[in-house]
């Protein structure tokens, strides 16, 4: 088995674990086979928002096809 990782970030403007759940409901709707995803970072963006936007950032591991 051989698997990719790549690096989604999600966004809330509610909490970390919507910015999370977010960027994990994209990759399983748009990528096969995801096996994990690890969170890396969490951020609050402040300055360029209308109050505050929650970020998470994760890694997503899915296995590549045959």
């Amino acid at each position: 088995m051989v698997f990719k990782k790549i690096t989604l970030i999600g966004t809330s403007s509610e909490s970390f674990d919507k910015a999370a759940d977010d960027a994990i409901e994209r990759a399983e709707a748009t990528l096969d086979n995801v096996k994990w995803v690890e969170v890396e970072e969490l951020g609050v963006e402040i300055a360029s928002v209308e109050g505050r936007e929650y970020q998470a950032e994760v890694v997503v591991a899915f296995e590549l096809a045959e």
